[in-house]
């Protein structure tokens, strides 16, 4: 019996964080750093949001999403601190890089269901 890993399914959130990543954030940043801000298009209201975050897929979608986009910017963070900055420790950059996506993760949940009221 073949030994499974689990690297296949880190590279697979990794690449999925990439293009959720590349997908959303220019959409997010243009809307909120630009188009809002200055007028170009009117922002939605406060009930208006907390309507869209009642519904609990929509929920799911966004914690899927910022979760996604963790995951990848540590493991990218992992790799740059071991290829980049040549840094031999090895679980302790791991722990230090997943760990923040978990309480990022973990905030971003807390956050939401907050919002979600």
């Amino acid at each position: 019996m073949t030994k499974r890993r689990v690297l296949p399914l880190v590279w697979m959130a990794f690449s999925g964080g990439g293009v959720t990543s590349a997908m959303f954030l220019p959409v997010l940043v243009f809307l909120f750093a630009f188009a809002f801000p200055l007028g170009w298009i009117d922002p939605p209201s406060g009930e208006h949001l907390r309507a869209i975050l009642g519904n609990p897929l929509t929920f799911l979608v966004l914690l899927g999403i910022f979760t996604i986009m963790l995951v990848h910017a540590a493991h990218r963070f992992r790799y740059t601190l071991y290829d980049g900055l040549q840094l031999k420790w090895r679980w302790q950059i791991a722990l230090l890089c997943y760990g923040g996506a978990v309480v990022g993760a973990l905030a971003a949940f807390l956050i939401l269901a907050t919002a979600m009221g």
